[in-house]
């Protein structure tokens, strides 16, 4: 295996650990037919802590997951591809901070499951690092994730679908936006 590939599969670790658990939880749900949804981010409750850790692993559909494998491995690989000493920041940013957040500002109290919020954590963290950063590498990165998520990011944040949690949304965006601003300026970053 070349060096490239080696970094490449190596960068796609932690995202596919990630969707493998998605599948795995989600095939669990199917097959026993059991709802494991009361883990999700119930706001402002004790038993809605929970949700911090497991929410992005747990989906509605089938749907549901594949609208969330799909980016979450490309952002994921992506992230830890190309800024390798950030990348676990990032995540980890965009996974608990957001979660918290869902749980301790959602106007909404009712369960919140799946990952769009890390999912857009990452989108706006890659398209904002690179304006930012305004070398050519990260505004390559930052105009790719821009043409192909910007519009669903502006549209996701806004209250259209009360079976969708923009909260999560919202709140993803602004913590990968609020992250790039913070690391904006290391200078190790790959």
């Amino acid at each position: 295996m070349s060096h490239r590939e080696n970094q490449l599969f190596s960068s796609s670790a932690v995202p596919f650990r990630l969707v493998f658990l998605m599948w795995l939880v989600f095939t669990v749900e199917v097959t026993y037919n059991i709802d494991l949804g009361y883990l999700g981010i119930y706001p402002r409750t004790f038993h809605g802590l929970a949700g911090i850790l497991f929410a992005p692993l747990l989906h509605g559909s089938l749907g549901h997951l594949f609208s969330n494998t799909f980016p979450l491995l490309f952002l994921g690989t992506l992230l830890y591809f190309f800024y390798d000493r950030i990348g676990g920041i990032v995540f980890f940013r965009c996974y608990f901070i957001t979660n918290f957040l869902v749980w301790l500002l959602s106007p909404r109290l009712s369960y919140h499951i799946g990952a769009s919020g890390l999912i857009y954590g990452l989108a706006s963290f890659l398209i904002l690092f690179g304006i930012l950063r305004q070398d050519f590498l990260s505004l390559t990165i930052s105009l790719i994730i821009m043409f192909v998520y910007g519009g669903a990011i502006l549209s996701g944040v806004a209250p259209t679908d009360p079976h969708i949690s923009w909260e999560a949304h919202l709140f993803g965006a602004l913590t990968g936006v609020v992250t790039a601003f913070d690391l904006a300026n290391r200078k190790k970053i790959r």
